[in-house]
Parts: C-alpha cells; sequence; structure tokens
C-alpha cells in the first residue's frame, strides 16, 4: 500500500516513516467514515493514550529525580490531557489529513478539539505498532519537546489557585457563570465570568468552556496578585 501525497507530508512533518501505512491510514480515519472494510481510529487512541502516559511518567521521573508526586502529577496531567494533545495535533496540521464522513467534515470535524486529541493519541498508538516503544517515544519527545520544558508553568492550574488564593484569605471558592456563547457550531467561542464574594470580577472569552474559565480565573488571579503584591 502507497500512501496519497498528504499522509507522505504528513509523514514528514512527524518525523517517522511507516513501514506498515495502513496503520497511518487507519489512525485518521474517524468513526464517521469507518465501515468493516475500513477500521475507525478508536481503538488506537486508546492504546496510545497509554503509551503516551507511560513516556510522559519516565520523562518527567528522570528530569526531576527529587520531585514529589504531588508535584509530579500536575505537570503530567498539563503535558497528557487532550487539550495539548489537540495542540500538538494542531502544530503538525494533523487535521489537514483526517478521514472524515461528510457530516463531520461539514460541522467543522477538522478543527474539533476531541478529535484532534484522540487522533493524535492514535498517531502515537499506530507509531508504536509499527515501530516499537522506542520509535513511539522519539515522536512523543519530538512533538512535545517544548511542552515538556515549559511544563512547570503549564501545570499551574488557574482554577485551582484561585481558590487557593481565596481560601488563604478565607473567603469562598469563585462562582464561575457563561454569559454567552458565539460563532458557527463549528467553531464556537464562549465568554465566562469568574466572581469573588468581595465583588471582584473578570470574564474571558474561549474555544471551549473550559478555556474559558481558566482564561478568567487565571486573569483574576493576575490582578489579585498584583494588588497585593
Amino acid at each position: 500500500m502507497k500512501l496519497s501525497a498528504d499522509l507522505q507530508a504528513f509523514e514528514a512533518r512527524i518525523g517517522y516513516q511507516f513501514r506498515n501505512p495502513e496503520l497511518l491510514v487507519r489512525a485518521v480515519t474517524h468513526a464517521s467514515i469507518s465501515s468493516t472494510t475500513r477500521p475507525d481510529n478508536q481503538r488506537l487512541e486508546f492504546l496510545g493514550d497509554r503509551v503516551l502516559g507511560l513516556v510522559m511518567a519516565e520523562t518527567l521521573l528522570e528530569a526531576d529525580e527529587t520531585a514529589a508526586e504531588g508535584k509530579l502529577a500536575p505537570r503530567f496531567n498539563a503535558l497528557v490531557r487532550k487539550e495539548t494533545c489537540a495542540d500538538v495535533a494542531r502544530a503538525v496540521a494533523l487535521g489537514d489529513v483526517l478521514k472524515l464522513g461528510r457530516s463531520e467534515m461539514m460541522s467543522g470535524g477538522r478543527r474539533k478539539e476531541t478529535l484532534l486529541g484522540d487522533a493524535m493519541e492514535a498517531v502515537i498508538a499506530s507509531v508504536y505498532l509499527d515501530g516499537g516503544f522506542e520509535a513511539a517515544r522519539g515522536l512523543i519527545l519530538r512533538l512535545w519537546a517544548g511542552r515538556i520544558a515549559q511544563v512547570e508553568s503549564d501545570a499551574r492550574d488557574p482554577k485551582s489557585a484561585m481558590q487557593e488564593w481565596a481560601q488563604a484569605r478565607g473567603l469562598p471558592p469563585p462562582t464561575y457563570t457563561a454569559l454567552g456563547r458565539e460563532g458557527p457550531d463549528h467553531a464556537p467561542f464562549f465568554t465566562v465570568e469568574i466572581r469573588l464574594t468581595t465583588g471582584e470580577v473578570e470574564s474571558a472569552k474561549a474555544g471551549t468552556k473550559r478555556a474559558a474559565e481558566q482564561a478568567a480565573a487565571a486573569a483574576l488571579l493576575a490582578r489579585m496578585e498584583g494588588r497585593n503584591g
């Protein structure tokens, strides 16, 4: 089996050439277009998630031999969460080569965060099955290199940090309110407001409610810490 030109270009972007090209085809095939003769990437996604987790756990332990589990866990979560996988997928233009059903394609499937994150994990699994653990490890370390280097800052969850800030001052946890949604179904934007019982408020807009909450919390925390520090 010979890969199409777009998939060969994708191989070049990720720095890995498949010995069994069918594995890559399967990794980029969404359930919306799968059939008995064209399996989708769901089983690969399940495997890739575990391979990614093992590589990241090993990498974090090697990078910091003295860190306790409580320090390692947030770093690990920041590196393997679906949003990070989707960001990596965007960096290598994985969405451009996804094989989607017509309805999924029309609804903007190539840009959907969950779909991209799942497909990235499936690609990891396809490399693992094609070339073994070291090949998959090499792929992950290449594509995640910058994120691993800055994981300490990424691991600081703004919502958790904002709640800790409030509790340290005897305040109830902040409340989050969805103010609205705009944009087409395939590329929505959500606006979320965060409010403290003392009256301080901030709002933020992002492509998911979770991201908007995190952005709002980060903005309010920066303002409150700046005022107090």
